[in-house]
């Protein structure tokens, strides 16, 4: 199973959410016992995690590289190597089950031998493999890293590719009561919470479905920097926001637990029925709409509205590995147009006096300063509302020379080394006339 989620990411860009959600032949993830199950999660996400490394050892070993006639052979070949360089599995069972593998590909079957003798090498050289230095470099396409230099600097794109190598850790935004949550699930309680109600982190995620808590609604995950922009609206209790392409629903629920009334908006039925599912579990209410929010009419105006725009997400790679590999450079470009007919749309339906706030959830300038520069140059009804580090838990660093929100998987939202956030951005404008 993991060797063919790995090959629909890999060699088909489908989405890693899409394959480990059994939407492409892997319908018999479910029916695994939860260990075996959280196994083929962890072997496939980091087998990607880890594309550029993996690739990089085992060319290494190859005299030449494999064919389009072998089949799913690479992604065998990185499997197995996964398992004996960053997984601790056993080497002898890594090789002998990857050999068995390829004995079953039709197409790869002739591989055999080669893949017995190349993770053999890999065994054998598994220290000086993982004394190489520049392994965040290495596990990150040119195409970002030359991005991020450009935008960061050297130094803090480094770190970013050096955070996406770790393992995330789980965050929860709980309706209530943090520290009680937070000792029932053996987590810590993050300092800014999440506006009205808390955030928990734990450090190792699990069958989040078995955990206490989950089938009572007190929670829901959603990664410590998702939760930010939400909390820029400020008191929003009685208030109607609208939740632009708000699917799968976390800032919904954000909004609706801190007493909003929440309009929450989504072109995919799929995915609006996942938040409709995700707040009956919660308790919690919005009015949902299928609609296309640049052609929405709705008919009033709003006291404030969260856009979270559609991006290429990626400030999320630490999360979504795949991320990185299945996305295009060219899609920035094509992403930003739709993101700046968003905003505009958001500005004609968002009430004088009222506040907008603009998020992504990506580290690319075109789809975040980029689109507020250009809204504040053309004279259009807002303006900026900077953001102050007292709302958001004192975070200093997250904040712009300009005043927005900036989060990078190499912040962490305590200061210290404890697992990091999502690299998010967040403007907050105000409607003028």
């Amino acid at each position: 199973m993991a060797v063919d989620i790995v090959d629909d990411a890999l060699a088909r860009r489908l989405t890693l959410d899409a394959a480990l959600d059994g939407e492409h032949g892997h319908e018999g993830l479910s029916s695994l016992e939860p260990r075996d199950r959280g196994f083929v999660k962890v072997l496939a996400t980091e087998t990607i995690r880890r594309h550029g490394q993996l690739t990089a050892a085992l060319s290494g070993f190859l005299e030449k590289p494999l064919p389009k006639s072998a089949g799913k052979t690479k992604s065998i070949l990185q499997v197995a190597a996964c398992q004996i360089l960053f997984l601790d599995v056993a080497a002898h069972a890594a090789v002998d089950t990857a050999v068995e593998l390829a004995a079953m590909d039709r197409a790869g079957r002739h591989f055999r031998g080669l893949v017995n003798a190349v993770l053999r090498r890999i065994a054998e050289n598994r220290e000086a493999i993982l004394a190489r230095p520049d392994t965040g470099r290495i596990n990150t396409p040119d195409w970002l890293a030359e991005r991020w230099i450009a935008a960061f600097g050297e130094e803090t794109a480094a770190a970013i590719m050096a955070a996406h190598l770790a393992q995330p850790p789980l965050d929860l935004t709980v309706k209530s009561d943090p520290e009680t949550w937070a000792e029932t699930l053996g987590g810590a309680v993050l300092p800014s919470g999440a506006g009205p109600t808390g955030a928990v982190r734990l450090a190792k995620s699990g069958d989040v479905a078995a955990m206490p808590g989950f089938s009572e609604g007190a929670w829901w995950v959603q990664d410590f920097a998702a939760t930010l922009p939400a909390q820029l609206l400020g008191d929003v209790s009685g208030l109607s926001v609208a939740d632009i392409c708000a699917a799968p629903g976390g800032k919904t629920a954000q909004l609706a637990a801190a007493g909003a009334r929440v309009t929450a908006i989504d072109r995919s039925a799929s995915r609006m029925a996942r938040l409709q599912g995700n707040l009956a579990r919660l308790d919690l209410s919005a009015e949902t709409v299928v609609a296309d929010a640049v052609e929405w009419q709705p008919g009033t105006l709003f006291d404030a509205i969260l856009l979270d725009a559609p991006c290429s997400a990626t400030g999320t790679i630490r999360r979504h590995p795949d991320i990185a590999w299945i996305r295009r450079e060219s899609e920035v470009g094509r992403l930003a147009g739709l993101q700046e007919r968003l905003l505009r749309k958001a500005i004609d339906l968002v009430k004088p006096g009222g506040t907008l706030v603009y998020a992504t959830c990506s580290l690319e300038p075109e789809e975040c300063e980029a689109r507020i520069d250009a809204v504040l140059g053309e004279n259009l009804p807002v303006r900026r509302k900077p953001v102050e580090a007292g709302e958001i838990g004192g975070l200093s660093p997250c904040i712009t020379a300009k005043g927005d929100l900036r989060t990078l998987p190499c912040y962490s939202p305590d200061g210290t080394d404890n697992g990091g956030m999502d690299g998010f951005f967040a403007s907050r404008l105000v409607r003028s006339d």
